[in-house]
Formats: C-alpha cells, sequence, structure tokens
C-alpha cells in the first residue's frame, strides 16, 4: 500500500526572508494531525505565519495552541484576561503601554516561549500594524568576526524599566501602571547571544529589548554592541510587515523572531490577545544552557489544566 498523502497547504511567502500567509485553514475547527504538521513546518521555514479571516473565541484560540505546544499562563507578571489563565488581553487603547520597541517575547525568564500566537479583536481603521524579523538571518548575515565574537557573548535578559529607553510616552498614566505591574516582580537571565534552534538547529541571536548588558562588560559599551548587533536584526530586508484585520491571527516561532508594534494610531482603539507556548532553556553553540539571576519562572511555565468542557472532562 502506498503512504498516505501529506497535506499541503497554500501557503504565500509575505517577504523575502521572512513571513508567510497560510489560505484555506479553518482555525476554529478539529484540524487534522497532518495539517498541524504542516503549519509547524511553515512556521520553521517562514518564521512567522499568518491567517486571514478567522472566527476565534479565547476557548478556540487556546485549542489552537495546543495543537503545537503547552500553553504558559498569560505572564510572569501581567494577569490573564478573567476566565482565561492563557491569555493576555492587550487593550492599547484603554490601559496597557504600548509595545513600540523591538523585542522577542519574554527573553527575562530561563525558558522563553517556544512561539506566541496572536489574534486580533479590535483594530484601528489605520496604523497599528505589527513587523516581524528574523534573527536567524541576521546571525547569518554578519561578518566572520562578529559572528565569532557573537558566539562567546552572553547577555543579561531582564523586565526591570532601563532608563537608558526612555521614550516620552513612558510618561503617560497608562504607561506608568502598566510599568509597575509588568516590573512587580524583578526577572533577570543570562542567555547565549546566540543560541541553537532545538528543531532546526539553526544559530539565531537572543537580543532585542529585554537585552540590557553584556556578561563582563560594562553599560556603555553593551549599548554601543547591542545597537550593532540590532541593526542586523532589523534591516528591512529582514523583516516582514503585516497590516491587521479583525479575526487575523499571526503564528509565530518566538526562538527565531523579534517584532515590533508600531503605535501609529493616536487614541484609536487596538485590541489583540496573546497566547504564549511553554518553551526550553536555550542552549549556546558550546551547549551552556541560560543562567537564572533573579526570579523563578515556575509558575509561568507551570502546564495549564485542559479547559473543562462542562462535564467534568478536561
Amino acid at each position: 500500500m502506498s503512504a498516505p498523502a501529506q497535506t499541503v497547504l497554500d501557503i504565500v511567502k509575505v517577504a523575502g526572508n521572512i513571513g508567510a500567509e497560510i489560505y484555506g485553514v479553518d482555525l476554529a475547527s478539529d484540524l487534522p494531525d497532518d495539517t498541524v504538521t504542516a503549519i509547524r513546518a511553515a512556521l520553521l521555514e517562514h518564521k512567522v505565519v499568518f491567517f486571514r479571516g478567522q472566527d476565534l473565541d479565547e476557548a478556540n484560540h487556546e485549542r489552537f495552541a495546543r495543537g503545537f505546544g503547552t500553553p504558559t499562563t498569560a505572564h510572569p507578571t501581567v494577569p490573564a484576561l478573567e476566565g482565561a489563565p492563557a491569555v493576555l488581553d492587550l487593550d492599547y487603547g484603554k490601559t496597557t503601554s504600548r509595545a513600540n520597541h523591538w523585542h522577542t517575547d519574554v527573553t527575562f525568564v530561563q525558558r522563553p516561549p517556544l512561539g506566541s500566537i496572536l489574534r486580533a479583536v479590535t483594530i484601528p481603521p489605520y496604523g497599528g500594524d505589527t513587523v516581524w524579523a528574523n534573527t536567524a538571518t541576521a546571525y547569518a548575515n554578519l561578518p566572520e568576526e562578529l559572528r565569532a565574537l557573537a558566539d562567546q557573548l552572553w547577555v543579561v535578559h531582564s523586565n526591570q524599566y532601563d532608563y537608558a529607553a526612555y521614550k516620552p510616552a513612558d510618561d503617560t498614566e497608562a504607561a506608568k501602571r502598566h510599568r509597575a505591574v509588568f516590573t512587580s516582580v524583578a526577572y533577570e537571565t543570562e542567555h547565549p547571544v546566540v543560541r541553537v534552534h532545538p528543531e532546526s538547529g539553526e544559530r539565531v541571536l537572543v537580543l532585542g529589548g529585554f537585552a540590557r548588558r553584556f556578561v563582563g562588560w560594562s553599560a556603555e559599551d553593551s549599548r554601543e554592541l547591542l545597537r550593532l548587533f540590532q541593526s542586523y536584526v532589523t534591516e528591512l530586508e529582514n523583516t516582514a510587515r503585516w497590516r491587521w484585520a479583525p479575526g487575523d491571527v499571526a503564528f509565530w516561532d518566538n526562538r527565531a523572531t523579534q517584532h515590533y508594534a508600531v503605535a501609529d494610531y493616536g487614541t484609536l482603539p487596538r485590541r489583540v490577545q496573546r497566547i504564549t507556548l511553554a518553551g526550553d532553556v536555550p542552549v549556546s553553540v558550546n551547549g551552556t544552557h541560560s543562567r537564572v539571576v533573579t526570579g523563578d519562572d515556575t509558575t509561568y511555565n507551570t502546564a495549564l489544566a485542559l479547559p473543562d468542557d462542562g462535564g467534568g472532562h478536561a
């Protein structure tokens, strides 16, 4: 007997080095195993995949996420959406400080998320795009001498406020309230600047907005080198920009990307919801694991029980 045919997804790249849109998949349905496998393969290849026109609620959002891993709690410090412990509700029209800086999600803990799944709930009529960058191609594009240096460096990531990166928008009352919650428990972790991707084997840069200083380097020298490395991450040719519409879903490999939420929509409402998948401890090119300095991420990465279906069954 011949082997069953594998699912072939309708995939169209959205940029040359990162990003692809997947057509013809209803994320609210029970996806066959081969479809899940095909989406996972597309994620590894393209780093971020997009689905237009989905009809998800919080429960279906989580069910889709569970096909690819174990959801974390919503965030190490920011409360979850009421009744949905895996969902981080980001309502930028109300109280949330805006994420208009390059970052990889939750890198200040020892086990940053494997991936993040974001769905658009309310989108402004203009602005509010998100941009992703490929940290694998960024590493590959470094000059040989910089790659050799990066391979040996370690960097401290923290959730504490970086006063050197001050922006006037940080002084708004909403930003101050959000910052107080975000930094309410201090986390600090030493990661290798270059980790080996556990699935693809690629070398990727572990930097972004939570990176504070290189281990053994002064803060001033660290800032200059961070800017240099980041310039390779954020080269326009290394990015993809997504114009959101309500119902859109973006799923990105948090181990191989950074992203930036463009804050160009004034006071218009913008609401998105995110679920992150539990990841593993980054490993350097020399086989050394990331090290905790401050903070315990056990609760954040504790497996969430399957939701009760109302009949006492998960």
